[in-house]
């Protein structure tokens, strides 16, 4: 690999990462356009959608164990949310990301763009008072939860997300989640996702050794230092970026599957 092709990826995995940590995400949602589009602009090799799916599986397994550390004290992590929503989506996400080897690299773009088109829908939904509920005091539909991250984890395990950029705005529409406790429970949730994404990916050997450890390594630099970033900003600060980020994602990859 060329010194050029290496700090590319490694500058598109720390800024992917960085905002990971920052707004509660595996960052795929980020990473999975930049590693798709950017080398090609500096004249350096193309991925495929096989390649960039598997490379943010493994990428996103490390950047949210540096996120979930930095958030591990101040009672954000809800462990019955993890719990349930972890599970449902681990099983979806292996399916998810098993059954990705027998679609086309188009439908895997479908796919993601479906995503982050509801997504994006979802975020400019009014989400009143959520954050003044007590973090010690939050309730939520167990099963709901449940079924919803079964049906997020089969869809981000075929483009090798982990399904963060739907969780999030599932959790703070539906679930009535607060803001912070949302993005620390969810990156917990968005690691557990990404160990079936990721065993799915290499399975069937889709991974490209050799970025995804460049990409890694940029994670578990830039998440913890997102995370540290995202306990100060103002919490509709926090879900106004999100909210912009996966807008624009939705518009780039609609416009080139259609």
């Amino acid at each position: 690999m060329e010194l050029g092709f290496i700090m590319t990826i490694f500058l598109i995995g720390f800024i992917g990462s960085y905002i990971s940590g920052m707004l509660g995400i595996g960052g795929s949602i980020i990473k999975y356009p930049m590693l798709l589009y950017i080398p090609p602009l500096f004249g350096l090799a193309a991925f495929s959608a096989h390649e960039v799916s598997g490379i943010s599986a493994v990428q996103v397994f490390f950047a949210t164990i540096g996120g979930v550390w930095a958030y591990r004290k101040g009672g954000y992590l809800n462990k019955t949310l993890i719990g349930y929503m972890g599970v449902s989506i681990l099983i979806g996400s292996f399916i998810g990301g098993y059954g990705s080897k027998l679609m086309s690299e188009g439908g895997i773009n479908l796919i993601y763009g479906i995503l982050a088109l509801i997504a994006a829908v979802m975020m400019f939904i009014p989400k009143k008072g959520i954050d003044d509920i007590p973090l010690d005091q939050v309730k939520f539909n167990k099963w709901l939860a449940a079924i919803l991250a079964l049906i997020v984890g089969v869809g981000a395990g075929i483009v090798g997300a982990a399904g963060a950029f739907l969780l999030v705005p599932i959790m703070l529409v539906v679930l009535k989640i607060p803001t912070r406790m949302t993005i620390a429970s969810s990156l917990a949730i968005t690691f557990i996702s990404s160990i079936g994404a990721t065993v799915g990916k290499i399975s069937t050997g889709q991974v490209d050794y050799g970025p995804a450890a460049i990409m890694v390594i940029a994670s578990l630099i830039a998440s913890p230092l997102g995370a540290m970033a995202g306990k100060k900003v103002n919490t509709k600060v926090l879900q106004v970026i999100l909210a912009l980020l996966i807008f624009a994602t939705a518009i780039k990859i609609w416009l080139e599957i259609i």
